[in-house]
């Protein structure tokens, strides 16, 4: 069961305040709703994704692989609603068109010189290059069409990426909401990504597509 939760914050709350400012705060916390000792990747075995909506009030959108452990969120963090999302991976079918939203961290390996092989897979990757405007929503373009989406319509607005701590060992992104309409090309694909993500920085508020009727 995949779950997607819509927690809206308590803006007076100072570990909500704390939260939404420093995006490693953030992860923290939203990790208190999965389970521990899950092995060595938590964050990925236990499908966490979130994502901050704009708006008025600070809203936040969590998609866990199983129902979340609300109660382990400090007390009056906020008001929670849970939904289990398998009727809307069920309804997805080739030719569909549906409303898509993405906050996403595009980027791309470009070469330099002889880049260094990576000590595990021993293959070579350039410089990570964060990329916005219409290099960005190429990217989106195409990881939109490799997650069984053709794209119809696309919208790319900037989003901050919130960080008050410096001199962490974490990276900082460049993050871009896409929002738009699509067809449904491949639902196996769709699912894949509905369930683990697009892109990098997803510890970090990026990655979470949501899907909705056009």
């Amino acid at each position: 069961m995949t779950s997607l939760t819509r927690l809206a914050l308590d803006p007076q709350h100072p570990a909500v305040r704390a939260d939404l400012a420093d995006v490693d705060s953030l992860h923290k916390t939203l990790m208190r709703l999965v389970p521990d000792h899950i092995g060595p990747t938590p964050r990925a075995t236990a499908g966490l994704l979130f994502r901050t909506e704009a708006g008025p009030d600070p809203v936040l959108l969590v998609q866990t692989a199983t129902p979340p452990v609300l109660t382990a969120l400090p007390t009056h963090y906020g008001t929670a609603r849970t939904l289990d999302l398998t009727p809307l991976l069920n309804s997805l079918t080739p030719q569909r068109t549906i409303r898509y939203r993405i906050t996403a961290a595009p980027t791309v390996a470009r070469s330099a010189g002889n880049p260094t092989p990576h000590p595990v897979t021993g293959k070579r990757r350039g410089k990570i290059t964060h990329l916005t405007g219409d290099d960005a929503i190429a990217w989106w373009q195409r990881r939109a069409t490799a997650a069984g989406l053709h794209p119809l319509t696309v919208s790319a607005l900037s989003r901050p990426f919130p960080r008050t701590r410096l001199g962490r060992s974490a990276p900082y992104f460049t993050l871009t909401q896409f929002d738009g309409l699509a067809r449904i090309t491949d639902t196996e694909h769709l699912t894949h990504a509905l369930k683990n993500g697009i892109g990098r920085a997803k510890s970090y508020g990026a990655g979470l597509l949501s899907l909705a009727p056009a």
